[in-house]
């Protein structure tokens, strides 16, 4: 497809060639198309642009003028397509990302140094909000959701799963005893989500519809609930990425193994973001350093 630009560089090389015969050498393009161009423009600006003699072609006053400035132009042209290049290769500007505050604190946290020293040109921000926000609105560049999306405009990116286990403190177990069963659950303190109620269905085996919580201690985070169980206050459904470091000390302890089922909805790790053709290379490299190291 022509573009106006081309128009433009032909005309540069008729008149840095001397003729259009030559041009069309220099360039390896018919001569016809090199006559075309030049007539093209000047009937869009209907203004004589060259003085064609049998031997030589040379710039009116008016096309001397013009010329500089499509020097100038395409010089800036060219300066803007090569800074797009080099951020493909190099991304820099700012990033907005969006995280519920386990995993930003969990995940996103530990490794904001390293993605420093890989990308120094992205200037990053943490948004870290247990709420499923607006990414136009909050102006954020992408979000990380966990569990089910909803219908949506936006794409998204699987970045993994993260199981999900039953855990309690062993001080909270040796009080309360060590549930034999998921119907024991049930004379038992369990923690929950104040919201969305679904989170309050938990994935069990033998629970054909899931098993429904009513949650003795409910709350809006899940690092809330981490710290609630660490507390000795009960037994909380939690995401693997953000008890990684309890269970190998021991700070927590999984109850009833291998009675939650996988896979499910809730152990989904996505990106979400608003694109349009194109990825931003800010965010495409922010995506592909997280699939290479997230810990879930």
């Amino acid at each position: 497809m022509r573009s106006r630009s081309e128009d433009l560089e032909l005309l540069l090389a008729v008149v840095d060639s001397g003729g259009f015969s030559a041009a069309a050498n220099r360039l390896d393009v018919p001569v016809a198309k090199v006559s075309r161009a030049i007539q093209r423009l000047e009937r869009q600006l209907e203004t004589p642009l060259l003085n064609r003699t049998t031997r030589s072609v040379a710039l009116t006053d008016e096309g001397r003028g013009f010329v500089e400035r499509v020097r100038e132009g395409l010089q800036l042209l060219g300066g803007a397509e090569e800074v797009l290049i080099q951020q493909r290769d190099q991304p820099v500007g700012r990033l907005r990302v969006d995280a519920a505050s386990p995993f930003v604190l969990h995940q996103l946290v530990p490794l904001v140094g390293e993605f420093g020293r890989c990308y120094p040109g992205i200037s990053l921000e943490l948004s870290a909000a247990d709420d499923i926000i607006n990414l136009l609105e909050q102006h954020t560049d992408v979000a990380i959701r966990i569990g089910e999306l909803e219908d949506s405009t936006l794409h998204a990116r699987a970045l993994g799963r993260s199981p999900l286990h039953l855990v309690a403190s062993p001080g909270y177990l040796s009080e309360h005893g060590v549930p034999a069963s998921v119907a024991s659950l049930s004379s038992h303190r369990l923690l929950g989500f104040i919201a969305p109620s679904r989170l309050n269905c938990w994935p069990l085996k033998g629970a054909v519809n899931g098993y429904d919580v009513t949650p003795y201690l409910p709350t809006s985070s899940g690092e809330v609930m981490r710290q609630l169980c660490l507390a000795g206050q009960g037994i909380g459904l939690i995401s693997r990425f953000m008890l990684t470091n309890d269970l190998r000390s021991g700070a927590l302890v999984e109850v009833l193994p291998g009675h939650v089922q996988s896979p499910n909805a809730r152990e989904q790790i996505q990106a979400v973001y608003y694109r349009n053709s194109t990825l931003s290379p800010r965010i495409s490299a922010f995506l592909d350093f997280l699939a290479l190291r997230l810990m879930l």
